[in-house]
């Protein structure tokens, strides 16, 4: 999200990024239509000829907003961009996008090049995801959302931690907090845009005590070293 308003009734919570701090980009991965994570505005920011990889079923939508270069995936499916190869993973949440738009499957991507990383997309726990867990390098996974309560399909701090069991990743980076709020609601700093990441560490250490975490904060970088 690179603009302060996103729908009708959410914020973007931090500074928005500078120019330079964009681009280039190779290429856009797209785990869901939901208006938090494909934001029309913002793509087109970056470049309606920028590769976006997407769920099966949203390529149109996005060719009628003007996008040229697109490539669905379904889950289990890969695509090799030069030495990286990208697999589509399977992902428990809702796919419509609201109010009327169209409804796509959603998916999570590991990525897989000089590191193995895994991106969960918004996902609730799934079984399968032990499968997902060989050689992983880094796992970014959703431990909050953008308001006070979660819904179905997503995955709270202790819940996120759980998966580490299953993934058994070298590092774990918390994700899908502190980013957006609904309108009138930033100005207090309400508990859900700063406690998730921290509830998550605790409940990591607790069940999962050989996994890195690592809290990044919005805006911030992590430099991933080799092994």
């Amino acid at each position: 999200i690179l603009l302060r308003r996103i729908s009708g009734f959410l914020r973007r919570h931090h500074l928005l990024p500078s120019t330079g701090e964009v681009g280039p980009i190779d290429v856009v991965l797209l785990s869901h239509m939901h208006h938090d994570h494909l934001h029309i505005p913002s793509l087109q920011m970056i470049g309606r000829r920028t590769h976006l990889v997407v769920p099966v079923g949203t390529g149109a939508f996005l060719k009628r907003k003007g996008f040229t270069n697109i490539t669905e995936l379904a889950a289990g499916q890969q695509l090799h961009i030069g030495a990286v190869t990208i697999e589509a993973t399977y992902a428990v949440h809702a796919g419509r996008r609201p109010p009327f738009g169209p409804t796509a499957d959603c998916i999570g991507f590991v990525v897989e090049g000089t590191q193995r990383i895994y991106f969960a997309g918004d996902t609730d726990l799934f079984p399968d995801m032990q499968q997902l867990g060989i050689n992983l390098d880094l796992a970014l996974l959703p431990v909050w959302g953008w308001g006070p309560t979660l819904g179905a399909g997503h995955m709270d701090p202790y819940r996120a931690a759980e998966s580490l069991t299953l993934l058994q990743p070298r590092v774990a980076m918390p994700i899908h907090w502190g980013t957006l709020h609904p309108l009138g609601m930033g100005w207090w700093q309400p508990d859900f845009l700063t406690a998730p990441p921290h509830r998550f560490a605790a409940h990591a250490q607790a069940i999962a005590p050989g996994v890195d975490v690592q809290i990044v904060p919005p805006g911030h970088t992590l430099a991933l070293a080799q092994q």
